[in-house]
């Protein structure tokens, strides 16, 4: 029997200071590259989507450097951005999507630029090309939106990237479909996001941006009334507001670094405050993972920890000693972007799912389980 041949998927993850891109072909990794943007280079960039045609131009660059040629693709796949908000799964880039996220309609950041670049690749070869569970991916039931105060609803926004694709790989370990099963994602990185899973769907989050544990550069939920006073005592401006609550919070406003592994350096070293505040954030994390546990009325199949601060085996084991009777824990350290793109894009192109049609979405509610 003839074999057909190997799908080459190109995907593009870019960030604040790099644009990563990988070929694979179904298999393997045929190429994974960082490609490195300084300050000095991005400087001359009014806005993020300024940055377009030099991020464009590195990409095909670096694709001709390693002697890839175009044609030789079977399908492009880019980070999702900030596009409308929707459910999750893999979506066809369409000019509808390109025109949300050029004018960064639903929010302002750099992987807004991903699909852009991708769809400019995809386009004059005839090839598909795909954005996978974006960040703004909304499958809350509506009761989870309810804040409490009717102008501030709950906020979507999660790392629906990587807790997709680990609960994914979870339900293959366990030879069960996603949609059969309650998970609760808790993503350990530069912000924290914990998720509940109720049959395939995200169906209540808390994120770093808005509430939830405090994570190393954000202060998570807090005390509302005295933050009020806060912002109203004059002793803040609103832009340094702004970095307290997004880049200068948490960890970074306790012990003046980001770094996990600096922390637990001090905290080897005798700093018993260091101790104590990486201490409360992993409190932190367990009150919310035992949130989501409720949220899910107690049936969960799995806890999975997982980002880049799921490497400490200081951090996870002080999680997981104070939520290891609600179920069993998977570990999986990282954040895996570009797999979880090519996995979402191979899922389409294997018949196993259907690519959304953008603007055609709306958000999906069920009812609680």
């Amino acid at each position: 029997m003839h074999n057909p041949p190997k799908p080459l998927i190109l995907a593009i993850n870019p960030g604040a200071t790099s644009t990563k891109i990988g070929l694979h072909d179904g298999d393997r990794w045929r190429l994974r590259q960082v490609i490195p943007h300084s300050a000095a280079d991005l400087a001359g960039f009014e806005s993020v989507i300024d940055q377009y045609p030099y991020r464009l131009e590195l990409v095909r660059r670096a694709l001709a450097e390693n002697g890839v040629a175009p044609e030789s693709l079977t399908a492009v796949v880019a980070r999702g951005g900030l596009p409308k908000p929707g459910p999750g799964g893999t979506y066809a880039v369409n000019e509808a999507m390109l025109d949300d996220l050029r004018a960064c309609r639903y929010g302002i950041h750099v992987s807004n630029l991903a699909p852009i670049i991708a769809y400019d690749i995809a386009r004059p070869l005839g090839i598909p090309c795909f954005t996978v569970d974006p960040v703004t991916t909304d499958e809350l039931w509506p009761l989870a939106r309810i804040s409490g105060m009717p102008d501030l609803e709950r906020s979507n926004l999660s790392h629906a990237l990587n807790m997709k694709a680990v609960a994914r790989r979870v339900a293959r370990e366990l030879a069960r479909p996603y949609d059969e099963l309650n998970l609760i994602t808790v993503h350990l990185g530069t912000g924290i996001s914990v998720a509940a899973h109720h049959k395939g769907r995200m169906v209540d989050v808390v994120s770093g941006n808005e509430e939830g544990p405090f994570s190393p550069d954000r202060p998570g939920t807090l005390p509302a009334w005295s933050l009020v006073k806060l912002c109203y005592s004059g002793k803040y401006t609103f832009a340094e507001m702004k970095r307290l609550m997004n880049g200068e919070g948490g960890l970074s406003a306790y012990l003046g670094t980001k770094d996990v592994r600096a922390v637990e350096e001090r905290i080897r070293a005798g700093d018993e405050h260091a101790r104590l505040v990486l201490d409360a954030m992993c409190y932190q994390v367990a009150k919310y993972t035992g949130a989501m546990a409720c949220a899910l009325g107690g049936c969960v199949d799995r806890i999975i920890i997982t980002g880049g601060i799921a490497h400490s085996d200081y951090v996870v084991s002080r999680i997981r000693e104070r939520i290891a009777f609600l179920a069993p824990v998977a570990v999986l350290p990282g954040e895996e972007e570009l797999e979880a793109l090519v996995e979402g894009a191979l899922r389409v192109l294997r018949g196993e799912e259907t690519a959304r049609v953008y603007g055609a979405q709306e958000v999906e509610s069920s009812a609680v389980g």
